[in-house]
């Protein structure tokens, strides 16, 4: 399997970015970008604001990839409200593959079911024109289909299941 970076791992418990962007952001809590983050198979991330949500057990678990970002916009997740900041790997080519991540706790399998659409916030959050120029490339949402444990720092990546087209 090809080796990745996980850069930055993100798990908040509510969800920020409601109301209109023209408000401004909220200001965000301290403590959100943690090191690890525990998964749990058809569920999501412990602790997430999308963990166990019926509405979001299909797509609880985002992915965006810090090429896509930088530059001209800062590569982080507190500004983008993703979850995993990959680097090595184009994940939003990946909608409708099952990808493993494997941070050396075991191997996470991850079903991509969709792309996450950047919303008007991208604009507010990261600057001007992001929300247009993140199409496309705004990351992807995922169903995790086993339990394990993401770490900051190299992984190995590979595509169990490949998606159409490939």
């Amino acid at each position: 399997m090809p080796r990745v970076r996980i850069l930055q791992l993100l798990v908040s418990p509510v969800h920020r970015l409601a109301g209109r962007p023209g408000d401004g952001p909220p200001e965000l809590p301290p403590g959100e970008r943690v090191t690890r983050a525990e998964v749990r198979a058809g569920l999501g991330i412990v602790g997430d604001r999308y963990f166990d949500q019926a509405a979001h057990r299909d797509a609880s678990v985002t992915l965006m990839a810090a090429e896509r970002l930088s530059p001209p916009y800062p590569a982080d997740l507190l500004l983008t409200r993703r979850n995993v900041l990959l680097s090595g790997v184009d994940i939003d080519a990946c909608v409708g593959a099952t990808v493993v991540l494997d941070c050396g706790y075991g191997a996470v399998e991850l079903e991509v079911r969709r792309a996450a659409r950047p919303c008007a916030w991208m604009d507010v959050t990261l600057g001007p024109g992001a929300q247009r120029f993140l199409r496309g490339g705004g990351g992807v949402r995922c169903r995790p289909l086993t339990d394990g444990v993401l770490a900051v720092g190299p992984a190995e990546f590979g595509i169990r299941h490949p998606g159409p087209g490939a």
